[in-house]
């Protein structure tokens, strides 16, 4: 499933790509596990509405959409004359989406779920031949705005994320992933920042110092960071906005190396099963 740095990648792909311009209109198809409310509400909300940025919440792309042109805003307003988002258009990738601006006389692929056609003649398209992804579009007018439940580790200060952990008992690996305490990662930043960090995956979160904490969440942010500057991991079916591949799997110290020598002491990786995921770490580097 794409994590943080790929989502992040993808977002600022078709931000770049998208921004500024105009939904002519949109087409979805029939499958519903791709849809959180019904297709033909959100191809009527998105038509004509103008793309004011997107951004990554969590594991999600963000659309800020401007009102239709010609429309209202919600309290009134000339949509003409402010920048302030009317609705959102909310993207999960899921296990194999995929977000691409193209044109469009590119073949469409199997399991294109959405077709957004643009004033600047590009297309945007989802695809997810497994159909775990979501699509939604929220009014913002008669609704709330979406956010990421839990805390962004990008920015996370030193006592927040402590204050995370300290009081829970449970393997850091599982808090890791939990997305209510922290937004966006998964299974690969989680195994590759406990290395960097040298704490193992079983460790119970009250049994971790403050100074173990503090390592933990500067190793996160950086693998974070360098992740994002490399593209994402290409570990399966994710390509970005372009569809190219990342480059950081290139880069992995542990995640999915089993009995490969680890990069640091030669030890062999190790894998184990933990809160239903395939975990991996090395047992010299990792305490």
């Amino acid at each position: 499933m794409p994590e943080l740095p790929e989502v992040e990648t993808v977002a600022r792909g078709v931000d770049r790509r998208v921004r500024g311009d105009r939904i002519e209109q949109a087409w979805f198809g029939n499958r519903p596990q791709s849809f959180k409310n019904p297709p033909a509400r959100q191809a009527k909300g998105l038509a004509g509405r103008t793309i004011l940025g997107v951004h990554r919440a969590g594991k999600h792309i963000v659309f800020e959409l401007g009102a239709a042109a010609g429309a209202a805003g919600a309290r009134g307003r000339n949509p003409s004359q402010t920048n302030a988002p009317d609705a959102q258009w909310i993207v999960h990738l899921g296990m194999t989406g995929r977000l691409l601006v193209t044109t469009p006389d590119a073949a469409v692929a199997p399991h294109t779920h959405a077709r957004l056609e643009l004033a600047s003649g590009c297309e945007l398209r989802f695809q997810d031949p497994r159909r775990f992804g979501r699509l939604e579009f929220r009014d913002l007018g008669s609704g709330i705005a979406f956010e990421a439940h839990g805390a962004e580790p990008l920015v996370i200060g030193t006592r927040e994320f402590a204050e995370l952990f300290q009081k829970r008992r449970m393997p850091i690996k599982a808090a890791l992933l939990n997305q209510a305490l922290l937004a966006g990662v998964g299974n690969i930043y989680a195994d590759e920042s406990l290395f960097e960090a040298g704490i193992r995956p079983r460790r119970r979160t009250n049994r971790l110092t403050a100074a173990d904490l503090e390592r933990l969440r500067l190793a996160l942010r950086r693998i974070l960071q360098h992740a994002i500057r490399l593209g994402g991991s290409s570990v399966s079916d994710y390509v970005d906005a372009d569809g190219e591949r990342g480059f950081f799997q290139l880069e992995h110290c542990v995640y999915q190396r089993t009995g490969e020598p680890c990069r640091r002491c030669q030890t062999p990786i190790r894998r184990i099963e933990l809160a239903g995921r395939g975990t991996h770490y090395c047992p010299n580097c990792q305490h």
